[in-house]
């Protein structure tokens, strides 16, 4: 009886088999699913966001890929673009993540209280993708600002580990700056890390850890030479004191760099215009650059590929946050062609060097001077707009006219100026400076912002007249007519 029930039993045996199998594949199925639907599930932030970010005629809704098509395009079966060296072995992983979700799992950003004056209570600024990082990192973009992309060609070439870790040993700041009630104020500085240059002593326990956080801002002393100063020297119009000045003309000098950090509320709050729309213009605007920027809300935190600001100390940087002491300063914008190769199209190099020597006479005096250079070439135009504008200038019918600056840019660049103050004053603020007591320029829109921001202004100094053309001297404001009167050379008057 045994030997013919056997077969039965077998098979009894093997559906049972069978069904468990196929209980198992469809309770992985579930699973599976379950999954897929909380990945691609929005929390209630994400949703309200998604909703703020309507195109400006608002007639239809910004589509959040779901993590369905991620996982699409993330793990192509032949995909063009291979991430394996010449030497064939592979830089990165077969999986490329194109985006992260708030309620992904696994991700858990290291907290970041922006606005603490505490470090430790703020917390570091984490942007990088290296693998103990890329989990918990609370902010997005990459480090080194417009610099990064050359950062990115590095590793390609494999010139580069994209798992280096920097030795930041003896790398501290020469002199202490801050910090400075500023530093605790959410909308007093939006647009750079006030701590950006204490990260490698305030941060050393989780940089031990291997998390990758880097400096933003870099603080070092220096000599400087620069002809026109030299020459003032030499002629006695700048005396050498043998600490501002030295001999020869050389200028003792402490210097900051300055990578930018965005707090997007705060930036979005500065310039009047909602979270939401900022976040999309820069996402649709940058070619789709940082998705990270529509599909992670919670990030708050933005490192744009742009470039940053020098600042110039002359004198005791102590002077500079004392309000009993003398304060001179000159924001300057980027003008390559002027500032660095002596262009006379425009007054730019003249004032730079004119607000240096203000500068350094206000610090031989007691006082302190400041200069900050901020990367804006041609109104943060670049400079290949600007180059065009000028040929427009050149061929207008009219004549290259004072009047008519503004207008060629417009009709080329679409906007007169992209510089926008409304972030400049952040560096002063990080410096710890409450009032300039000469302030090196005359532009409505730098005066405005500072002013705005809670900095007095005690007085503004226009560039001397004889660093100018005669016909744009300074004086009583000048009507439409006078300025159709300033023009330019022609190009006939160019000796080549």
């Amino acid at each position: 009886m045994a030997t013919h029930d056997s077969p039965n039993i077998n098979e009894t045996l093997l559906q049972k088999i069978l069904e468990s199998v196929d209980g198992l594949k469809k309770d992985q199925e579930l699973l599976a699913s379950k999954f897929d639907l909380y990945q691609a599930q929005n929390n209630e932030e994400l949703k309200k966001l998604q909703e703020k970010l309507d195109p400006a005629t608002h007639t239809s809704k910004t589509t959040i890929i779901t993590s369905k098509v991620v996982e699409n395009e993330i793990q192509p079966k032949a995909g063009p673009v291979p991430s394996i060296s010449s030497t064939g072995e592979p830089i990165y992983s077969d999986r490329v993540i194109l985006t992260t979700y708030p309620d992904q799992f696994g991700i858990k950003p290291i907290s970041l209280k922006w606005g603490e004056l505490e470090p430790i209570t703020r917390g570091p600024i984490v942007a990088s993708r290296h693998p103990k990082s890329i989990k918990i990192r609370n902010a997005i973009g990459a480090y080194g600002g417009s610099y990064c992309v050359y950062r990115a060609l590095a590793v390609a070439m494999r010139a580069l580990d994209p798992n280096h870790q920097p030795d930041f040993k003896n790398t501290e700041p020469s002199v202490k700056i801050g910090p400075h009630p500023q530093w605790g104020s959410p909308d007093k500085i939006v647009s750079l890390d006030p701590f950006g240059h204490l990260t490698t002593t305030c941060f050393a326990n989780q940089i031990s850890q291997g998390i990758d956080i880097r400096p933003t801002i870099a603080i070092t002393k220096a000599h400087m030479k620069l002809a026109e100063i030299e020459n003032h020297v030499k002629e006695g119009k700048l005396k050498v004191d043998g600490k501002v000045v030295l001999d020869g003309g050389e200028l003792n000098v402490v210097k900051a760099a300055v990578e930018p950090v965005w707090f997007l509320p705060g930036v979005a709050a500065r310039f009047g215009i909602d979270e939401g729309l900022l976040r999309r213009a820069l996402f649709e605007d940058t070619g789709g650059m940082y998705p990270e920027l529509i599909t992670r809300p919670d990030l708050k935190v933005f490192l744009p590929p742009i470039g940053g600001l020098s600042v110039y100390i002359f004198g005791n940087p102590k002077n500079v946050s004392d309000p009993s002491k003398k304060l001179t300063v000159r924001v300057h914008d980027e003008c390559n062609g002027s500032d660095v190769f002596g262009s006379d199209i425009c007054t730019c190099r003249p004032y730079l060097i004119f607000g240096m020597e203000e500068c350094l006479k206000e610090a031989q005096n007691g006082g302190s001077g400041v200069i900050v250079y901020f990367r804006k070439e041609g109104r943060a135009l670049g400079e290949v707009t600007k180059y065009l504008v000028y040929n427009a200038r050149k061929r207008s019918a009219e004549g290259d006219t004072a009047d008519n600056y503004f207008l060629r840019t417009e009709i080329v660049a679409g906007v007169k100026d992209m510089r926008f103050q409304a972030l400049m004053p952040d560096v002063l603020h990080w410096l710890g400076i409450t009032k300039i007591d000469r302030m090196m320029s005359m532009s409505n829109m730098k005066y405005e912002a500072i002013v705005g921001s809670g900095i007095a202004i005690h007085e503004r100094v226009p560039i001397p007249d004889e660093l100018i053309p005669s016909d744009s001297r300074g004086g009583r404001v000048p009507s439409k007519e006078d300025l159709s009167k300033v023009k330019g050379r022609e190009w006939d008057d160019i000796q080549h």
